[in-house]
């Protein structure tokens, strides 16, 4: 990660090599790699199996997701919907949700504030 001048917490500009950020598991056949990110945001990319799922959860950050390919089914609070590529939703804070990958599937999420259970993924880049 390369950053530009410093401020208190965060550099003005953060930038990421996509191919210096190393994916972990997850959870089973669920890639996760944290890309930029500061005290506001995070974008994270996660890759999704066939059949993998990822399980019902909520965190109280917003998240944009922006599915680039693939196929997912996704239940968020009472609705439950299909998404593919070029597809995008938003789920807000303290929502309920899970997502299942009909097909191999990659997605971009951003989150505000960024998550700072996901910032120790970032280190081990």
């Amino acid at each position: 990660m390369t950053t530009g001048e410093e401020t208190e917490q965060y550099p003005d500009v953060v930038t990421v090599k996509g191919e210096e950020v190393k994916g972990r598991e997850a959870f089973p056949n669920l890639t996760r790699r944290v890309l930029a990110h500061n005290d506001k945001l995070m974008l994270v990319e996660h890759v999704m199996e066939k059949g993998s799922v990822f399980p019902l959860h909520s965190h109280p950050h917003e998240q944009l997701a922006y599915l680039v390919s693939g196929h997912i089914r996704v239940r968020a609070g009472d609705e439950e919907f299909e998404a593919v590529g070029g597809d995008s939703f938003v789920v807000r804070g303290g929502v309920e949700h899970q997502v299942h990958a009909i097909e191999r599937s990659v997605a971009l999420d951003v989150f505000t504030p960024f998550r700072e259970d996901y910032a120790e993924w970032d280190s081990e880049t």
